[in-house]
């Protein structure tokens, strides 16, 4: 299967692009998603070499802020396993560990974000899933098209064809 395309949901409050940018390697772990579905999606769909739309969420104006990709494909979330940890659940063990994560690589920040108010108004990305009334979820699909429209209107190539075959 050829690379697929996320967007993932973070609050720039707890991690932010810039966060992701500052990071070592500019690469971190996309960690504490404690929802079934998103954690499934970590776990058996997202693969190295992936897009990711970066989206910063509760804030006044949420909206997609930059690119990353996967370095990582999914692997058990250990802040389960901390008690220290904001995301600790004592329910994961080693053996079982409930919660998994990826790890992403900071690309580029968009010359200007994309807002819902953007999204909504635009004909290819006004049918986001980021845009669904009661959609939630911290790590979503987004279609080729959706990602191509993204690139487009912000300007940008594709910053991730020269990681072609990379991994």
């Amino acid at each position: 299967m050829g690379r697929r395309y996320w967007l993932m949901k973070s609050e720039p409050g707890c991690f932010s692009l810039d966060d992701l940018r500052t990071s070592p390697q500019g690469i971190s772990a996309w960690d504490g998603v404690r929802n079934y579905q998103a954690r499934n999606l970590l776990r058996d769909d997202i693969q190295v070499g992936d897009g990711v739309l970066f989206y910063h969420s509760n804030i006044s104006r949420p909206a997609i802020v930059g690119l990353a990709r996967v370095v990582r494909s999914g692997y058990p979330d250990h802040t389960a396993l901390d008690p220290r940890s904001r995301h600790f659940d004592p329910r994961a063990t080693p053996d079982s560990p409930i919660w998994y994560m990826v790890d992403v690589a900071y690309v580029t920040a968009l010359p200007h974000p994309l807002t819902r108010e953007d999204l909504g108004r635009h004909p290819v990305l006004g049918t986001m899933d980021v845009l669904r009334r009661g959609n939630r979820l911290s790590v979503q699909p987004v279609t080729p098209e959706q990602w191509r429209t993204v690139l487009t209107v912000a300007g940008l190539m594709d910053p991730l064809e020269h990681f072609a075959g990379a991994g």
